[in-house]
C-alpha cells in the first residue's frame, strides 16, 4: 500500500477469503478504539464505513508523514491490534485481514466531484448489502455524523466538508447522498 502524504486515499480490506471480521456490535467499536488509536493521530480519517466481511475508509495522511510511512505503520498496527483480540476472543488463529489493505488515490475529476461520490458510495454500503433499508440506520458507518444525527468525533467532519464541498448536515446532506444512490436502489430506500 502506498501513501501520498496529504492527499485523499480510499482503503479498504476485507476478511481473509472474504470471511466475517465483525460479529457484533462490540467488535465494530472495538475497531472504531483502534482507528481512533492508531490512524486518526497519523493524518485525517474524513469517512468510514464498516461491514460485517470488510471495511472503507477515506484518509489523507499527514503532509509531515514521509511518503506515509507512519500512516501505514497505525493502518497496520489498528489492524493488528483489532485481529489479534478478535483472534483470542473468538479462539481462532491466522489472519484475520486480507494481506494487503488496497489504497486507491482519489484524484479529482475535471468537475472536482469523485472524492465526494466516492464517501456516498462508502455509506451506502449496507444498503446495498440490505442490511438497513435506510442510510442512517447504519450505525458503522460515519453517515449519522455528516447528516447531523449523531455528534462523532472520529472523522474531521468539518475539513471533509470543505474539501469534498459536501453540504452541511441535516436534509441538505441528506438529499445530496440520495441524490447519489442509483436509482435501482434509490426505488427501495427510504430516507
Amino acid at each position: 500500500m502506498h501513501l501520498h502524504p496529504g492527499r485523499l486515499h480510499h482503503l479498504y480490506n476485507r476478511g481473509n477469503n472474504g470471511e466475517q471480521v465483525f460479529y457484533t456490535p462490540a467488535h465494530y467499536l472495538y475497531f472504531l478504539r483502534k482507528l481512533r488509536a492508531h490512524v486518526v493521530p497519523k493524518g485525517r480519517l474524513l469517512a468510514y464505513c464498516l461491514m460485517p466481511n470488510h471495511f472503507h475508509l477515506l484518509f489523507e495522511p499527514a503532509e509531515a508523514d514521509a511518503e506515509g510511512g507512519l500512516a501505514r505503520q497505525g493502518i497496520g498496527l489498528a489492524l493488528g491490534a483489532y485481529a489479534q483480540g478478535l483472534n483470542k476472543e473468538r479462539g481462532r488463529t491466522g489472519s484475520l485481514f486480507q494481506k494487503r489493505t488496497k489504497a486507491k488515490l482519489l484524484e479529482a475529476d475535471p468537475h472536482g466531484a469523485y472524492p465526494a461520490i466516492c464517501l456516498h458510495y462508502l455509506h451506502q454500503n449496507p444498503c446495498r448489502a440490505r442490511l438497513v433499508t435506510r442510510l442512517a440506520d447504519w450505525p458503522y458507518s460515519s453517515y449519522r455524523d455528516y447528516a447531523g444525527l449523531r455528534g462523532g468525533t472520529l472523522c474531521a467532519l468539518d475539513y471533509g466538508r470543505q474539501l469534498l464541498d459536501l453540504p452541511n448536515a441535516g436534509p441538505a446532506f441528506e438529499a445530496e447522498s440520495a441524490r447519489q444512490m442509483p436509482p435501482d436502489l434509490a426505488a427501495d430506500m427510504l430516507y
